[in-house]
Formats: structure tokens, C-alpha cells, sequence
């Protein structure tokens, strides 16, 4: 009879999510699974039903989510963050606190329209490169890039809880926020984050506490493997309309035993508008020399020059790419080894058929520290040699199972997918602007604005196809966020949300509005430490809504309260994933967020407080 009084709906409801809580802040298992467990216990003690259950998966939320995870990836795809990121921050020059704010003010706006996590990500290397040439301590701008990635609620989209409180307005049949509503706000805390920071991280994280070993890589990064092969700008031979060439296969022509030279790419002329002018082409045995196209060759000057001559061509004055000396969107680099087994040693690399065998080209060996860059084509392999290899990134990666005969350095797919889509960069900006003109305009519902843009982004090639549009998606928050959404159903529906909501008004309401906004933000903050900021505003949303209601005010500056202390997290390294992201980066340790971030979230609720009824009046 008394384990039937205690557990109540209610009860049961505060005891899973008090498991759930305590799963997400001990961290050994994925966020997603705690949540669909919390849904599940929800389902299976009766609380709620399966449609309600499984309610999150179309709630617009998520899929405005889905559709952002997919246009923020064609963002940064086509490199139109980096660009406008390298861009603005070569204003700072030398000065120290210019950079300072440049890298809030850059990392917020981004953070404004795409998700935040991406925004670090682009953000980290272009802030890292940038410190250490002006010599100082990356440790100073990591942690303020990560907290200024979640300052940026300048826009409806910027954080999920801007969008989770909107929806509750409108579900309680207010209006719903527009998409510069947060504007003000974002602006308000921008500035706090700023000032507070520039003292806080110049006390803490200025000195740097790197043990002098660096990381080891799985793999060398393209301007690694450029740089220590000491690649150059490869001569461009522009083959004459005339040629006897044109017409033939390279196999036929048989520039290679004629002249000691290799042809390892064949630039052909491309398309139009916002398209390639060249298509890089890898050559091989049966490359086809057609009129307009141009030769990339590797070998000795005096070699390149006699071909030139012979044939009657010209050497074309080419602009070394910002990537390298190949346009690595479909061509790369990469390091292989020859194994001590392998069919290849004694071999020279005309004899092994290389390019025949395994369809890439050979551009230099490294062996004992030395390299070797021309006439390769009759050197012999030997056993431990690093060779340095070209080819399509397809081509490169199938060498991965040609293990008897060669190693494969790294991961060629992963660097593949770092590469930027340049010339793609005004399509994504163009899209992105009409994205948000049509949820500033409400022309369509902001979920279907969002969603034609992901489309947008896969029909126009900023993303190469749906597969890498689906590798952009966060699937992990997007089933913790689906997954927690009927935990708050589960808190009006059992009455636990009046409770607190009766609570937290009978306990601070006699002390004015003032004090009921305090209570409803520093619980919504204090909660945001141990589990998502998704998770917290699915849960205090409809709280601050309740109060507002039983204390008669208007409900809108409780909800920013909600939308703003979920977002303003910076305690731990943990409450978010941009402050994890860089906590490797910055070698900063748990106490070093505490030390930051702590006095900045206190301060942050203090002037939001009294800042949001001023913007948005009881």
C-alpha cells in the first residue's frame, strides 16, 4: 500500500528523470541511448503511450534540426565559413585584444545560423594558426571560442532552445518568436561574454601548459605530405590545337620513355557559372589528349623543356591553388609503404606496372631520410620505401586492401572530406540568404524554409551527395533531443511540472516576478550542467509557462530565461559539445572551466535578469 502511494505517476516520472540526469553526468553511456531508455521506462510503467512516446521524432524541432545539421555542412563544404572567418580575422593584425574580440565576434555571428558545434570546428585551426604566428598562447582563445559559439542566439536557429521555447509559446497559444527576436538578447550577452572573458581568460589560460610532446597522428594532412616532399608548382603544358596528340592515349603516346617525364594530371576545360573552370582528370594508360586540354608534369626541368620545345607547346603561367598543387576535391595525395613480402621489391616501377596495377601515380620515394623526386620510372623499390602516391581518393583508399604488397598511411577518405568545395561558395551563401529571408518573412513555415535549403545543398553540389549529407547529421543529438521531448509531456501530464512551476511560485512569487524569473533561470542553468541544454529546455519551458500563468505576467520573459540559461553553460566541459571540442586542443582540465567558466554564468544570469524584463516587459 505504501510503495502504491510512493510511486506515484509523478514519482516515477521524477525518479526517471533523476536516473536519467545521473546516466547523462557520469558519461559512460551515449547521451541518445540514456534518452530512449528514459522514453522507454516512460512507455513501460504506463505514463505514457506510444504515440506520445514517439511524438519527438516529427516534432518540427527536430526536423528544423535535421534540415540545419545538413545546410551547416554545405556551409562549411564549400568553405564559405573559413572564408569569411580568415577574412575578418586578418583584420587583427598584431594586437592581441583585437584578436580577442574578433574571435567572439566572428565565432558568434557563424554560431548565429549554423550549429555551433560545426562553427568551432571550422573555427579552432584558423584560431590555433593564427595565435601561434602572432605567438600567443592558443589556450587564450580556445575556451572564448567555444563560449562565444553558444553566445551567438542571435537568430531563431542559433541554439536548439530558441526554437524548443518558440514552439512551446505557440503549442500554449501565444505568439511564436520571429527570427531576429533574439537579436537583442544575443547582443546583450555577446557584450557580457566579451568583457568578462577578455579579464577572466587573460588571469587563468594565458599561460601555457603544454608538456612539449605533441600528438601522435594516425596520418599526414595534404600540406604535411606537400611540404615534406617539398612539391612545388608543377609545369602546366598547354597542348596546341594543332598536335599530332590530340586524339591518342597516353599509353600510345608514350611521353614517359621518350622524354623521362610523368604526366600526372590532364586538366580538361570546364564548366560555367559557379562550376570548375578545369576538370582535373588523373592520368593513366588510357587518358584521352583532346583539343583545350592542358598537361600537369613532374620530372626534371631540362626534361620538361625539351618536351615543350619538341612538340611545340607552351608552358601556361598558372596561380598555385590555395589548396596545393592539385585541386584535391577529387584528387589527392597520400603515403604508402612497401611491405618486406611484397611482389613489388627489386622492381623498378615501369616493370611493376604500377599505374596499370593500382591505378595511381608515384611522385617521389622517400628512403632513409632521403627523397627521391625525378627519374623515378626506373628506380627500384625496395623494402621499408615510403612512396608518395597520387590518384583518385577512391583509388588511394582501395589501396587499403592491398596489404600483402602495400601500407596505407592514415585515412585518405577522412582528409577527402576536408576538402573544400571553393568554387561552391557563393551557391551556399546564396542559399543560405534565402533561407533566412523566408523565416524572417514567414513566406513558408521555418521547417519547410530550412528543409528546401538542406535540398538546395545536395541539388547544387555543395554537398557531393545524400551520403555526405546524412554524415553531417548529429543523429546522436537529434535522438536525445526527439528522445527527451516526451519527458516534458511526461511533466504536464503527471502534474510535475505544475508542482515545481507551484513551487517555485509559492516560494519566491510573494517576493515579486524578479525573484520567480531568478528561480525559473538558475534552475534551468544548474540543470544544464548535468544534462543537455536540449534536454533542459524541453523540461522548463512548459515550467515557465506554468508560472507565468499562476503569477498572472506575460510568459515571454520567462521563456528567453529558459532559452538563454539552457544555452549559457560554461561551467563544465561536459554541458556542451564545443566545450569538450576544444578542451584537447587547449590541454585545459576540468578546473579550468570551473575557474572561467563558473564566475562567467553567474555573472551572465545576474545581468539577464535584470536585463530581460527591460526587453521584454512582465
Amino acid at each position: 500500500m505504501l510503495l502504491a502511494q510512493f510511486f506515484t505517476p509523478m514519482n516515477v516520472t521524477l525518479i526517471i528523470l533523476l536516473a536519467s540526469s545521473i546516466f547523462f553526468m557520469r558519461g559512460k553511456i551515449r547521451s541518445d541511448l540514456v534518452a530512449i531508455c528514459a522514453l522507454l521506462a516512460l512507455v513501460i510503467t504506463g505514463i505514457l503511450s506510444p504515440t506520445e512516446a514517439l511524438s519527438g521524432f516529427s516534432n518540427p524541432v527536430v526536423i528544423m534540426m535535421i534540415g540545419l545539421f545538413v545546410v551547416g555542412g554545405g556551409i562549411f563544404r564549400t568553405g564559405l565559413a573559413k572564408l569569411i572567418s580568415s577574412k575578418i580575422l586578418r583584420l587583427a593584425g598584431e594586437s592581441e585584444t583585437r584578436l580577442f574580440v574578433l574571435v567572439m565576434l566572428v565565432t558568434a555571428s557563424i554560431g548565429a545560423f549554423v550549429s555551433n558545434t560545426g562553427t568551432v570546428a571550422v573555427m579552432m585551426p584558423i584560431v590555433v594558426s593564427i595565435a601561434v604566428s602572432a605567438k600567443i598562447s592558443p589556450r587564450r582563445f580556445l575556451m572564448p571560442l567555444a563560449f562565444a559559439s553558444s553566445m551567438g542566439i542571435l537568430t531563431l536557429i542559433a541554439t536548439p532552445p530558441n526554437m524548443i521555447v518558440s514552439n512551446e509559446l505557440e503549442k500554449n497559444g501565444y505568439d511564436a518568436l520571429s527570427f531576429f527576436s533574439f537579436t537583442p538578447v544575443g547582443l546583450v550577452c555577446l557584450a557580457v561574454g566579451i568583457i568578462v572573458l577578455y579579464f577572466l581568460s587573460k588571469i587563468f589560460l594565458s599561460k601555457d601548459d603544454s608538456d612539449g610532446q605533441e600528438n601522435k597522428k594516425s596520418g599526414k594532412s595534404l600540406d604535411d605530405l606537400t611540404n615534406e616532399y617539398q612539391l612545388h608548382k608543377l609545369p602546366h603544358i598547354v597542348i596546341s590545337d594543332d598536335s599530332d596528340m590530340i586524339g591518342k592515349t597516353l599509353k600510345e603516346l608514350k611521353i614517359s620513355n621518350n622524354y623521362n617525364i610523368s604526366v600526372v594530371t590532364v586538366e580538361k576545360p570546364g564548366g560555367g557559372r559557379f562550376r570548375k573552370n578545369v576538370n582535373e582528370v588523373v592520368a593513366g594508360p588510357n587518358t584521352l589528349i583532346e583539343k583545350g586540354d592542358v598537361l600537369v608534369c613532374y620530372g626534371k626541368k631540362g626534361n620538361i623543356n625539351r618536351f615543350v620545345e619538341e612538340q611545340g607547346f607552351k608552358i601556361a603561367e598558372t596561380v598555385e591553388k590555395e589548396t596545393g598543387i592539385f585541386d584535391f576535391e577529387e584528387i589527392g595525395l597520400a603515403e604508402v609503404f612497401i611491405m618486406p613480402n611484397s611482389k613489388l621489391v627489386n622492381r623498378t616501377i615501369i616493370d611493376a606496372h604500377f599505374r596499370d596495377e593500382f591505378n595511381v601515380n608515384i611522385l617521389g620515394i622517400q628512403r632513409d631520410n632521403e627523397y627521391k623526386m625525378t627519374d623515378l620510372q626506373k628506380e627500384k623499390l625496395h623494402s621499408g620505401d615510403a612512396l608518395l602516391i597520387q590518384g583518385t581518393w577512391t583509388d588511394i583508399a582501395d589501396l587499403g586492401d592491398r596489404q600483402d604488397d602495400l601500407v596505407l598511411v592514415g585515412q585518405p577518405l577522412k582528409e577527402a572530406a576536408k576538402v573544400t568545395i571553393n568554387y561552391k561558395a557563393p551557391v551556399a551563401a546564396t542559399i543560405m540568404v534565402l533561407m533566412v529571408i523566408a523565416m524572417v518573412t514567414n513566406i513558408v513555415a521555418p521547417v519547410i524554409a530550412v528543409m528546401c535549403a538542406a535540398v538546395l545543398m545536395v541539388a547544387t553540389g555543395c554537398l557531393r551527395n545524400m551520403e555526405e549529407a546524412y554524415k553531417n547529421i548529429n543523429w546522436e543529438s537529434v535522438v536525445l533531443i526527439a528522445g527527451m521531448m516526451p519527458m516534458a509531456v511526461a511533466f504536464e501530464k503527471t502534474g510535475a511540472a505544475a508542482l515545481i512551476s507551484d513551487t517555485l511560485v509559492g516560494g519566491l512569487g510573494t517576493y515579486g516576478p524578479y525573484a520567480l524569473l531568478a528561480g525559473v533561470y538558475f534552475g534551468t542553468s544548474i540543470l544544464t550542467m548535468f544534462i543537455s541544454n536540449s534536454a533542459t529546455a524541453l523540461l522548463f519551458a512548459p515550467i515557465g509557462i506554468q508560472a507565468a500563468v499562476n503569477m498572472q505576467v506575460s510568459p515571454y520573459p520567462f521563456m528567453f530565461a529558459v532559452a538563454v540559461a539552457a544555452s549559457m553553460c560554461f561551467a563544465s566541459p561536459f554541458s556542451t559539445p564545443p566545450n569538450a571540442l576544444v578542451m584537447s586542443a587547449g590541454r585545459y582540465k576540468f578546473i579550468d572551466y570551473i575557474k572561467v567558466g563558473l564566475p562567467l554564468q553567474l555573472i551572465m544570469g545576474i545581468v539577464m535578469i535584470l536585463v530581460l524584463p527591460l526587453l521584454f516587459p512582465f
